[in-house]
């Protein structure tokens, strides 16, 4: 029996950097993947000429290398981050309401803050206090929560104590009052799949503060780069790495973990394992009865499963000049309900009321063949609504909403459709395929008010198991990263206590 320090499971976001960072330390890890490359959410794949970006919009945290934000210092320390080409955005996104609203704000305080009071000059006054408020907050939010000030108290932290479980929509009602103005200075709500009456405003200030001040980033070629720099990154260390290979149960003994068995029914020891599954497959499937605790049950039992997406990979065969495409990322809204626009993320054949559309071409023009486009256009939906389609009418209902979704697209941009090139449909039945997460959620759980991180994190309350990923971390990739990273000085902290 081959035998280990720690075994990874899943080469997701969370995963990868978790078995990166064990072996950077020295530590004999073994990495499993079920799929036959590594990436989860942040892979490729190919159709006709065009090479698709699964999911990665908007990198945060990144930061340059003489501002290094905290994503981009954890990749420098696993050796990455000069490994791949990143391209930053000039803008953080263009929010459009066909007929009422079409406005583009840049990535930095003054061109946000001025862009809004262009568009909204009556509005000034609260516009520039809501911006300083978030600002001062999150200041207190990264030394409070962040640094873990020993010293933390109201007094020191007033703001912090003041706002951190408060709802995002009650805080802009004090300062913001057109609809249209609270939708363009909260449209990243679909980034975490919480609108602003669920989002807790720690979460909200975090988003806008980290792309503001360390920019949104992509990079050349797509994530798939990012997740092969990090296994190259793990190999090259002395991990172990295994693809077309899932765990099928972790192994327990006097109380704590002591393995893994394989697919294949083969057996590896390790006293530590990192699972980048989900708690409910970590925790239901792989565990025997006796280790599955009740009051961890009943805590994940608090939490409700996050959306998924709907998602249409395209491919053009024009510039995107041609058709006045001019910016990477761009919210299209028919509505300025944004708790509608929530609801509707559990229906199948609502009208679309929020979409992203991804040019990815605007920031690196290789993105696709020379004169081609490739664009991402998404609507968060639930899963559990396309779990009941009946298998002989998954078809008609999975292109049926992206005709939807094209003809809002086509009122916007005239002559969009006629040159689609190549097109893949994406539903959350196909995410839950691929990702193998319950009703293929991408952001984890619901990350509402009451799921904040503020009140702890899951804890499976057995020895030498440790969770990485959105469950645990929060969904998106930054959140994700930065999981595996934590999960794994977790468990390195442990190995050496032990080892005195």
């Amino acid at each position: 029996m081959d035998s280990y320090d720690v075994v990874v499971i899943g080469a997701g976001n969370g995963g990868l950097t978790a078995a990166a960072t064990l072996a950077k330390q020295g530590l004999k890890t073994l990495l499993l993947e079920r799929h036959n490359i590594p990436g989860g959410c942040a892979t490729s794949f190919c159709r006709g000429r065009f090479e698709f970006e699964v999911a990665l919009h908007q990198l945060s945290g990144m930061g340059n290398p003489s501002f290094p934000g905290p994503l981009r210092s954890m990749l420098d320390s696993l050796g990455v981050a000069d490994e791949i080409e990143w391209v930053e955005m000039r803008n953080l996104y263009r929010v459009v309401v066909p007929g009422k609203m079409d406005i583009t704000l840049p990535a930095n305080r003054k061109g946000f803050t001025d862009a809004l009071i262009e568009k909204f000059p009556k509005e000034k006054e609260g516009i520039e206090a809501f911006i300083d408020l978030v600002y001062k907050f999150f200041t207190e939010v990264i030394g409070a929560f962040y640094m873990r000030d020993p010293e933390i108290s109201p007094l020191k932290y007033p703001l912090y104590f003041k706002y951190a479980l408060t709802d995002t929509r009650t805080i802009m009602d004090e300062y913001l009052k057109d609809p249209l103005l609270k939708l363009a200075v909260s449209v990243y709500w679909s980034y975490v799949g919480a609108p602003p009456r669920l989002l807790a405003f720690t979460e909200y200030a975090a988003m806008i503060f980290a792309y503001i001040e360390f920019k949104p980033y992509h990079m050349k070629h797509g994530s798939q780069i990012l997740s092969n720099a990090l296994v190259d990154s793990f190999i090259k260390d002395g991990g172990d790495v295994r693809f077309s290979c899932g765990a099928k149960k972790i192994l327990t003994g006097q109380g704590r973990v002591t393995g893994v068995m394989l697919d294949s029914g083969e057996e590896v020891s390790a006293p530590y394992v990192i699972s980048n599954a989900s708690p409910m497959v970590t925790c239901g499937e792989m565990l025997d009865k006796e280790y599955q605790r009740e009051d961890f049950f009943r805590q994940m039992g608090g939490h409700t499963i996050g959306p998924s997406a709907y998602t249409l990979y395209i491919g053009l065969d024009c510039p995107h000049g041609e058709l006045g495409i001019t910016e990477t990322t761009n919210f299209i809204c028919t509505h300025t309900d944004m708790e509608r626009s929530h609801t509707e993320m559990k229906m199948r054949d609502n009208e679309p009321g929020q979409m992203l559309l991804t040019c990815y071409n605007v920031s690196d023009p290789d993105a696709s063949p020379p004169g081609t486009t490739q664009i991402a256009l998404v609507d968060l939906k639930y899963g559990e609504p396309w779990l009941s389609v009946p298998p002989h009418q998954y078809y008609d209902y999975k292109y049926l909403y992206g005709d939807k979704m094209l003809n809002v697209v086509e009122g916007l941009i005239p002559g969009f459709r006629a040159h689609i090139e190549e097109m893949e449909v994406a539903t959350p039945l196909t995410h839950m395929r691929y990702l193998n997460t319950p009703a293929g959620s991408i952001y984890g759980f619901d990350q509402f008010i009451r799921d904040s991180h503020i009140f702890g994190a899951l804890d499976p309350g057995i020895p030498g198991l440790y969770f990485a990923g959105a469950w645990v971390g929060g969904g998106g990739f930054q959140p994700t990263l930065m999981s595996g990273g934590s999960a794994a000085r977790a468990v390195a902290k442990k190995i050496r206590q032990e080892r005195g």
